[in-house]
């Protein structure tokens, strides 16, 4: 191995460890793809994980000028192949091998931007969030699991989207007590939390529900190297959507609702069986 090949190595080996310290079953989740797209997701959590704790975590900075120059350098790394910052170089060469659309990238970027407002969130300016937050970040993990197939990327286009979605809004569901009285955010149009009821839970839990329907459509369409990761994810998030349902309106206000790792491992055996048998 050559001197660019190492550092080309070890800034994804930086991204692979930030998945695995912040999220175990994102992990999980990548640890079941196929080899081959193991380093190229890590790049693109390590990115998307780093831009979200500008906006989470560092009260103390100032946010918005941090976001800027982590933007300004993101397309510095992209146009010019290279980043001393390990997180940006790894994204920059996932970018430009699998052509992912800047806007994208600029989606992504401008709902961080929008988490430093101050929004009362509308039915468009909800969508929009979450297109730019989690749709996107679906689409390029497509772009990298179709391996330049644009006829298949764009028919597993629609699933990867409601895929996404349905992820942040049961992060959404699960992080209330966070978002809401810590970061005074609220991001479901038209609910307050100071009378959050049983009706309007029902009715942000049903939107969900169609979303997985239709992202399961896709899911079992996906390149086979693809499939159980995704699908482990899936069903991941589906049985914290379930534990959610479960729980009354004024519970989820006052708790982080989790899936313990012990269900995780059983959630990793029973896909990895479906898998095998292709009875996803």
């Amino acid at each position: 191995m050559d001197a660019k090949e190492l550092f080309n190595q070890t800034t994804f080996e930086c991204s692979k460890l930030i998945t695995n310290r912040y999220s175990t079953s994102f992990s999980l989740g990548i640890k079941s793809l196929d080899k081959k797209f193991h380093y190229p997701i890590y790049a693109i959590y390590g990115f998307v994980r780093y831009a979200d704790e500008i906006v989470d975590t560092f009260h103390d900075k100032d946010k918005s000028s941090l976001l800027k120059e982590f933007k300004a350098q993101t397309y510095e790394a992209i146009e010019n192949q290279i980043s001393l910052n390990p997180v940006l170089h790894c994204f920059q060469m996932v970018v430009n091998e699998y052509q992912i659309d800047h806007k994208l990238i600029e989606a992504f970027l401008h709902s961080m931007e929008m988490d430093l407002l101050d929004i009362d969130y509308e039915q468009s300016s909800y969508e929009e969030y979450i297109y730019g937050s989690a749709e996107v970040v679906g689409l390029m993990c497509l772009k990298i699991f179709c391996e330049g197939d644009e006829v298949e990327y764009q028919k597993l286009l629609p699933s990867a989207k409601s895929l996404g979605s349905a992820f942040q809004k049961v992060n959404f569901l699960r992080d209330i007590k966070s978002d809401y009285y810590e970061r005074g955010r609220v991001y479901f149009p038209g609910v307050d939390f100071n009378d959050f009821s049983a009706s309007h839970k029902e009715k942000i839990e049903a939107d969900i529900q169609k979303d997985f329907d239709h992202a399961y459509e896709g899911i079992v369409k996906l390149p086979r190297g693809a499939r159980w990761g995704v699908y482990l994810a899936y069903t991941y998030y589906l049985k914290l959507f379930d534990k959610i349902k479960r729980f009354p309106p004024n519970k989820i206000l006052e708790e982080r609702v989790r899936v313990p790792d012990s269900k995780k491992l059983f959630l990793l055996l029973g896909s990895y069986v479906k898998h095998q048998f292709n009875t996803l």
